[in-house]
Protein backbone atom coordinates (compact mmCIF):
# COMPACT_ATOMS: atom_id res chain seq x y z
CA UNK A 1 0.00 0.00 0.00
CA UNK A 2 3.05 2.27 -0.06
CA UNK A 3 2.32 5.50 -1.96
CA UNK A 4 -1.41 4.68 -2.12
CA UNK A 5 -3.37 7.89 -1.54
CA UNK A 6 -6.46 7.62 0.66
CA UNK A 7 -8.98 10.45 1.10
CA UNK A 8 -11.09 10.14 4.26
CA UNK A 9 -14.58 11.62 4.63
CA UNK A 10 -16.80 11.19 7.66
CA UNK A 11 -19.87 12.04 9.65
CA UNK A 12 -19.24 15.04 11.88
CA UNK A 13 -21.28 13.61 14.77
CA UNK A 14 -19.53 10.36 15.58
CA UNK A 15 -20.27 8.39 18.74
CA UNK A 16 -17.61 8.03 21.44
CA UNK A 17 -18.21 4.28 21.07
CA UNK A 18 -16.99 4.44 17.45
CA UNK A 19 -13.87 6.48 18.20
CA UNK A 20 -11.60 3.49 19.07
CA UNK A 21 -12.53 1.78 15.81
CA UNK A 22 -11.86 4.93 13.77
CA UNK A 23 -8.52 5.49 15.49
CA UNK A 24 -7.60 1.84 14.88
CA UNK A 25 -8.51 2.20 11.19
CA UNK A 26 -6.27 5.26 10.83
CA UNK A 27 -3.45 3.48 12.65
CA UNK A 28 -3.81 0.49 10.28
CA UNK A 29 -3.56 2.82 7.26
CA UNK A 30 -0.47 4.49 8.72
CA UNK A 31 1.22 1.12 9.34
CA UNK A 32 0.37 0.06 5.80
CA UNK A 33 2.29 3.07 4.46
CA UNK A 34 -0.69 4.84 2.89
CA UNK A 35 -0.71 8.61 2.38
CA UNK A 36 -3.86 9.68 4.23
CA UNK A 37 -5.64 12.98 3.71
CA UNK A 38 -8.84 13.97 5.52
CA UNK A 39 -11.62 16.42 4.79
CA UNK A 40 -11.45 19.41 7.15
CA UNK A 41 -14.89 19.08 8.89
CA UNK A 42 -14.24 15.44 9.78
CA UNK A 43 -10.70 16.24 10.93
CA UNK A 44 -12.04 18.97 13.23
CA UNK A 45 -14.81 16.69 14.55
CA UNK A 46 -12.36 13.90 15.43
CA UNK A 47 -10.00 16.40 17.06
CA UNK A 48 -12.81 17.64 19.31
CA UNK A 49 -13.98 14.10 20.08
CA UNK A 50 -10.56 12.62 20.87
CA UNK A 51 -8.90 15.74 22.27
CA UNK A 52 -5.94 15.27 19.90
CA UNK A 53 -5.63 15.60 16.10
CA UNK A 54 -5.94 12.36 14.10
CA UNK A 55 -2.71 11.05 12.52
CA UNK A 56 -3.11 12.13 8.89
CA UNK A 57 -0.68 13.43 6.28
CA UNK A 58 -2.83 16.18 4.83
CA UNK A 59 -6.11 18.08 5.29
CA UNK A 60 -8.27 19.25 2.38
CA UNK A 61 -11.32 21.42 1.90
CA UNK A 62 -14.48 20.33 0.08
CA UNK A 63 -13.69 18.23 -2.96
CA UNK A 64 -10.18 19.60 -3.44
CA UNK A 65 -8.30 16.30 -3.25
CA UNK A 66 -6.56 13.69 -5.38
CA UNK A 67 -6.66 10.09 -4.19
CA UNK A 68 -6.67 6.48 -5.32
CA UNK A 69 -9.45 5.51 -2.89
CA UNK A 70 -12.03 7.46 -0.86
CA UNK A 71 -13.08 6.20 2.59
CA UNK A 72 -16.51 7.16 3.90
CA UNK A 73 -16.95 6.73 7.66
CA UNK A 74 -20.57 7.08 8.77
CA UNK A 75 -23.90 5.90 7.46
CA UNK A 76 -25.48 5.87 4.00
CA UNK A 77 -26.06 9.63 4.19
CA UNK A 78 -22.32 10.14 4.69
CA UNK A 79 -21.64 7.86 1.71
CA UNK A 80 -24.01 9.93 -0.45
CA UNK A 81 -22.24 13.15 0.60
CA UNK A 82 -18.88 11.53 -0.14
CA UNK A 83 -20.15 10.66 -3.62
CA UNK A 84 -21.02 14.32 -4.11
CA UNK A 85 -17.52 15.45 -3.09
CA UNK A 86 -15.90 12.81 -5.31
CA UNK A 87 -18.14 13.81 -8.22
CA UNK A 88 -16.84 13.21 -11.71
CA UNK A 89 -13.41 12.18 -10.39
CA UNK A 90 -14.94 8.68 -10.07
CA UNK A 91 -12.51 7.81 -7.27
CA UNK A 92 -13.54 4.38 -5.89
CA UNK A 93 -15.39 4.71 -2.57
CA UNK A 94 -15.58 2.20 0.27
CA UNK A 95 -17.92 2.86 3.18
CA UNK A 96 -17.38 1.96 6.83
CA UNK A 97 -20.65 1.93 8.73
CA UNK A 98 -21.07 3.85 12.00
CA UNK A 99 -24.71 4.66 11.22
CA UNK A 100 -27.82 2.49 11.13
CA UNK A 101 -28.64 0.01 8.35
CA UNK A 102 -25.73 0.69 6.00
CA UNK A 103 -26.54 -0.50 2.47
CA UNK A 104 -23.85 1.75 0.97
CA UNK A 105 -21.61 2.08 4.01
CA UNK A 106 -21.65 -1.66 4.51
CA UNK A 107 -18.22 -2.47 5.97
CA UNK A 108 -17.63 -2.81 9.72
CA UNK A 109 -14.81 -0.97 11.49
CA UNK A 110 -14.04 -4.28 13.21
CA UNK A 111 -13.16 -5.71 9.78
CA UNK A 112 -10.80 -2.84 8.90
CA UNK A 113 -7.53 -4.86 9.21
CA UNK A 114 -8.84 -7.52 6.82
CA UNK A 115 -10.16 -4.91 4.38
CA UNK A 116 -6.95 -2.86 4.39
CA UNK A 117 -4.95 -6.05 3.79
CA UNK A 118 -7.23 -6.88 0.84
CA UNK A 119 -6.77 -3.38 -0.62
CA UNK A 120 -2.99 -3.65 -0.19
CA UNK A 121 -3.03 -7.04 -1.93
CA UNK A 122 -5.28 -5.92 -4.76
CA UNK A 123 -8.04 -8.34 -3.71
CA UNK A 124 -10.75 -5.82 -4.53
CA UNK A 125 -13.03 -4.96 -7.43
CA UNK A 126 -14.91 -1.85 -8.54
CA UNK A 127 -18.69 -1.86 -9.04
CA UNK A 128 -19.93 1.10 -11.14
CA UNK A 129 -23.22 2.65 -10.00
CA UNK A 130 -25.29 4.89 -12.26
CA UNK A 131 -26.57 8.32 -11.25
CA UNK A 132 -29.54 10.43 -12.28
CA UNK A 133 -28.80 13.85 -13.78
CA UNK A 134 -31.50 16.51 -13.36
CA UNK A 135 -32.18 19.65 -15.42
CA UNK A 136 -34.96 22.20 -15.08
CA UNK A 137 -37.18 22.95 -18.06
CA UNK A 138 -39.96 25.44 -18.79
CA UNK A 139 -40.32 28.76 -16.97
CA UNK A 140 -38.13 30.06 -14.13
CA UNK A 141 -35.31 27.70 -15.13
CA UNK A 142 -32.47 29.97 -14.05
CA UNK A 143 -31.44 29.10 -10.52
CA UNK A 144 -34.13 26.42 -10.17
CA UNK A 145 -31.67 23.59 -9.51
CA UNK A 146 -28.54 24.85 -7.82
CA UNK A 147 -25.50 22.91 -6.70
CA UNK A 148 -25.13 19.16 -7.19
CA UNK A 149 -27.73 18.22 -9.83
CA UNK A 150 -27.23 14.45 -9.54
CA UNK A 151 -28.65 11.66 -7.40
CA UNK A 152 -27.17 8.25 -6.57
CA UNK A 153 -30.29 6.96 -4.80
CA UNK A 154 -33.32 8.76 -6.14
CA UNK A 155 -35.00 11.88 -7.44
CA UNK A 156 -38.36 12.47 -5.78
CA UNK A 157 -41.24 14.73 -6.77
CA UNK A 158 -43.40 15.50 -3.72
CA UNK A 159 -46.29 17.75 -2.75
CA UNK A 160 -45.55 20.68 -0.49
CA UNK A 161 -46.88 20.80 3.07
CA UNK A 162 -50.54 20.72 2.07
CA UNK A 163 -53.32 18.16 2.18
CA UNK A 164 -53.91 18.46 -1.56
CA UNK A 165 -52.47 15.79 -3.84
CA UNK A 166 -50.37 16.67 -6.87
CA UNK A 167 -50.48 15.42 -10.46
CA UNK A 168 -47.12 14.28 -11.82
CA UNK A 169 -47.25 14.11 -15.62
CA UNK A 170 -44.51 11.74 -16.79
CA UNK A 171 -43.10 11.10 -20.26
CA UNK A 172 -40.36 8.79 -21.55
CA UNK A 173 -38.61 10.16 -24.67
CA UNK A 174 -41.72 12.28 -25.32
CA UNK A 175 -44.01 9.24 -24.96
CA UNK A 176 -46.73 9.71 -22.29
CA UNK A 177 -46.45 7.16 -19.47
CA UNK A 178 -48.92 8.26 -16.81
CA UNK A 179 -50.27 11.10 -14.74
CA UNK A 180 -49.46 10.01 -11.19
CA UNK A 181 -51.94 11.57 -8.77
CA UNK A 182 -51.09 11.36 -5.09
CA UNK A 183 -48.28 12.52 -2.83
CA UNK A 184 -45.62 12.26 -5.54
CA UNK A 185 -43.31 10.05 -7.56
CA UNK A 186 -39.90 8.46 -6.90
CA UNK A 187 -37.46 7.94 -9.77
CA UNK A 188 -34.98 5.48 -8.30
CA UNK A 189 -31.64 4.17 -9.46
CA UNK A 190 -30.83 0.49 -8.89
CA UNK A 191 -28.66 1.63 -5.96
CA UNK A 192 -31.62 3.49 -4.47
CA UNK A 193 -34.03 0.62 -4.92
CA UNK A 194 -33.40 -0.42 -1.29
CA UNK A 195 -33.99 3.12 0.00
CA UNK A 196 -37.16 5.26 -0.32
CA UNK A 197 -38.31 3.14 -3.28
CA UNK A 198 -38.48 0.01 -1.11
CA UNK A 199 -40.54 1.77 1.57
CA UNK A 200 -43.35 2.54 -0.93
CA UNK A 201 -43.46 -1.01 -2.29
CA UNK A 202 -40.99 -0.70 -5.16
CA UNK A 203 -38.85 -3.65 -6.27
CA UNK A 204 -35.30 -4.42 -5.18
CA UNK A 205 -33.00 -4.14 -8.20
CA UNK A 206 -29.48 -5.48 -8.74
CA UNK A 207 -27.21 -2.41 -8.36
CA UNK A 208 -25.58 -2.72 -11.81
CA UNK A 209 -28.84 -3.29 -13.76
CA UNK A 210 -29.32 -0.69 -16.56
CA UNK A 211 -32.70 0.62 -15.43
CA UNK A 212 -34.69 3.10 -13.37
CA UNK A 213 -37.74 2.45 -11.18
CA UNK A 214 -40.75 4.79 -11.19
CA UNK A 215 -42.66 4.32 -7.91
CA UNK A 216 -45.69 6.44 -6.99
CA UNK A 217 -45.98 7.77 -3.44
CA UNK A 218 -49.47 7.23 -1.91
CA UNK A 219 -51.16 7.02 -5.35
CA UNK A 220 -54.83 7.99 -5.65
CA UNK A 221 -55.51 5.04 -7.99
CA UNK A 222 -54.93 1.38 -7.16
CA UNK A 223 -53.84 0.78 -10.78
CA UNK A 224 -50.73 2.94 -10.29
CA UNK A 225 -47.89 0.49 -9.62
CA UNK A 226 -44.06 0.72 -9.71
CA UNK A 227 -42.65 0.59 -13.23
CA UNK A 228 -39.15 -0.50 -14.28
CA UNK A 229 -37.77 1.24 -17.40
CA UNK A 230 -34.48 1.29 -19.28
CA UNK A 231 -31.95 3.89 -18.13
CA UNK A 232 -31.42 4.89 -21.76
CA UNK A 233 -34.65 6.91 -21.62
CA UNK A 234 -34.96 10.62 -20.91
CA UNK A 235 -37.72 11.24 -18.36
CA UNK A 236 -39.64 14.50 -18.50
CA UNK A 237 -41.92 15.57 -15.68
CA UNK A 238 -44.36 18.44 -15.19
CA UNK A 239 -46.42 18.98 -12.06
CA UNK A 240 -49.88 20.36 -11.36
CA UNK A 241 -50.72 21.45 -7.83
CA UNK A 242 -53.13 23.75 -6.01
CA UNK A 243 -50.15 25.09 -4.09
CA UNK A 244 -48.38 26.30 -7.30
CA UNK A 245 -45.14 24.80 -5.96
CA UNK A 246 -43.76 21.34 -5.31
CA UNK A 247 -40.71 19.70 -3.75
CA UNK A 248 -37.86 18.22 -5.72
CA UNK A 249 -35.62 15.97 -3.60
CA UNK A 250 -32.22 14.76 -4.80
CA UNK A 251 -30.97 12.10 -2.36
CA UNK A 252 -32.80 13.92 0.43
CA UNK A 253 -31.68 17.44 -0.54
CA UNK A 254 -34.91 19.42 -0.95
CA UNK A 255 -35.61 22.20 -3.43
CA UNK A 256 -38.85 24.09 -3.97
CA UNK A 257 -39.89 24.55 -7.61
CA UNK A 258 -42.73 26.46 -9.19
CA UNK A 259 -45.23 24.30 -11.08
CA UNK A 260 -44.32 26.25 -14.23
CA UNK A 261 -40.90 24.58 -14.02
CA UNK A 262 -40.58 20.93 -14.98
CA UNK A 263 -37.62 18.57 -14.74
CA UNK A 264 -35.75 16.47 -17.28
CA UNK A 265 -33.96 13.40 -15.91
CA UNK A 266 -31.36 11.26 -17.68
CA UNK A 267 -28.42 9.02 -16.90
CA UNK A 268 -25.38 11.01 -15.76
CA UNK A 269 -22.24 10.87 -17.97
CA UNK A 270 -20.18 9.40 -15.10
CA UNK A 271 -20.61 6.72 -12.42
CA UNK A 272 -20.02 6.38 -8.71
CA UNK A 273 -17.50 3.58 -8.29
CA UNK A 274 -18.03 1.43 -5.20
CA UNK A 275 -15.06 -0.58 -3.94
CA UNK A 276 -15.72 -4.13 -2.73
CA UNK A 277 -13.59 -6.96 -1.41
CA UNK A 278 -13.36 -9.83 -3.91
CA UNK A 279 -16.02 -12.44 -3.29
CA UNK A 280 -18.63 -9.89 -2.22
CA UNK A 281 -22.08 -10.20 -3.83
CA UNK A 282 -25.25 -8.10 -3.70
CA UNK A 283 -27.13 -11.00 -2.13
CA UNK A 284 -24.60 -10.96 0.73
CA UNK A 285 -25.77 -7.42 1.48
CA UNK A 286 -29.43 -8.40 1.27
CA UNK A 287 -28.92 -11.29 3.66
CA UNK A 288 -26.96 -9.24 6.20
CA UNK A 289 -29.10 -6.09 6.06
CA UNK A 290 -32.61 -7.42 5.30
CA UNK A 291 -32.26 -11.02 6.48
CA UNK A 292 -33.04 -11.96 2.86
CA UNK A 293 -34.05 -15.58 2.56
CA UNK A 294 -33.44 -16.27 6.26
CA UNK A 295 -36.04 -18.59 7.75
CA UNK A 296 -37.01 -17.99 11.37
CA UNK A 297 -39.10 -21.18 11.63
Amino acid sequence: MNNLKIAVFGKRRQSHDDLPGIESLLDDLERAGAFVSMQRPFYDALTRLAGTPPPVDDIFEGGDFQADIALSIGGDGTFLRTARWVGAKQTPIIGFNTGHLGFLAEESLADAPRIIAAIAGGDVFIEPRSLLEVHAMGENVRGAIQGWAYALNEVTILRQDTASMISVNTRLDDIPVACYQGDGLIISTPTGSTAYNLSVGGPIVQPTAPCWVLSPVAPHALTMRPLVVSDSHVIEITVESRADTYRLDLDGRSLTLDTSTGVRIRRAPFNVNVLHIKGHTFTDTLRSKLLWGVSRR
